[in-house]
């Protein structure tokens, strides 16, 4: 059964802001960024500064991780 979302706060460019994501989405980010040697925030940066006008930061996350996880089942 899927758990609600988690809020946990991010610093991005020296900024302190809140992302929510089902805890799955958590610990997937948490792994990729590891698996990069990156921090939380330096890769939530990164996605940061790639993402659409429209886009919300918590969304751009949950695509980045889909995306890694489908580059991978290839």
């Amino acid at each position: 059964m899927p758990r609600p979302p988690a809020k946990h706060s991010l610093t991005l460019h020296g900024h302190r802001t809140s992302v929510s994501l089902e805890p799955e989405f958590w610990q997937a980010f948490r792994d990729i960024a590891a698996e990069r040697g990156q921090t939380l925030n330096a890769l939530a940066a990164e996605i940061d500064g790639s993402r659409s006008g429209g886009e919300g930061l918590a969304s751009a996350i949950r695509v980045f991780v889909l995306k890694q996880f489908q580059a991978r089942s290839r």
